[in-house]
């Protein structure tokens, strides 16, 4: 069945807009006609369409179950913005690997720095693509983009869970691997990964200070938009709850 994303706090659901359109005019679905609908919450509803226009779609929740595309585990990736259009693929394929949320960071090496008046724009743009790829990969909800926020800001609430760990290419004594392997009991883990020229000493130092782990992710150097997704499909096969 199709999927679409709105309020389910109700056993009426309304859908406008696009995706009314969406429904009614290239899927041609009719009263009656079945489709998911999923309320940010996890869950995916069973809808049963009861009225339909090219501006509003109409229909009531016949059962609810926990959505199977949402990960067990949280997965917050705290992204150093990288140059060109980098960070909107960072985006797609971390929404479609089952990222929980993904706060931009600007920091010391970062040679993107977003302008305060480009800010919500900027922002809305992520969010969009975000939303358009938890669609595409099925997911039960859709994961926030934050604003941009400095390293500062960033490393007051990187630790705020289980398992902060970032990549780090210098790291010699902690793999990925063993550090997941360690700590297989996690349920929320934040990800730091640094810009195209890598996290710097002093950053890295504040970083390990607050209690993050640094992680080596292999002998080869990763770019910054191949970096997360290694991490995150490593987080999603040895945390996923089997």
């Amino acid at each position: 069945m199709r999927r679409f994303f709105a309020d389910t706090q109700n056993e009426k659901v309304v859908i406008s807009g696009a995706d009314a359109h969406h429904i009614t005019d290239v899927l041609r679905l009719k009263e009656n006609d079945e489709i998911i609908v999923c309320g940010g919450d996890g869950f995916d509803c069973v809808t049963r369409l009861t009225s339909l226009s090219s501006g509003e779609v109409s229909g009531e929740i016949i059962s609810r179950q926990p959505s199977e595309a949402e990960p067990s585990v949280k997965i917050r990736l705290f992204q150093c913005i990288p140059k060109g259009d980098k960070f909107e693929y960072i985006i797609q394929k971390t929404v479609e690997l089952g990222v929980t949320e993904i706060v931009p960071v600007e920091s010391s090496r970062c040679i993107v720095k977003i302008p305060a008046q480009k800010a919500k724009s900027k922002t809305e743009r992520w969010n969009k693509i975000a939303e358009s790829a938890a669609k595409q990969s099925g997911r039960g909800l859709i994961p926030e983009v934050c604003s941009p926020v400095s390293f500062k800001e960033a490393l007051k609430i990187f630790t705020d869970c289980d398992l902060p760990i970032t990549a780090y290419e210098l790291e010699t004594e902690n793999s990925l691997k063993k550090i997941l392997i360690e700590n297989l009991s996690a349920k929320s883990v934040n990800i730091f990964i640094g810009p195209e020229g890598g996290i710097s000493d002093d950053e890295i130092a504040l970083l390990k200070s607050a209690g993050a782990f640094s992680v080596s992710l292999g002998p080869r150097i990763l770019r910054t938009e191949t970096a997360p997704l290694a991490v995150i499909s490593n987080i999603i096969y040895e945390l996923e709850d089997r």
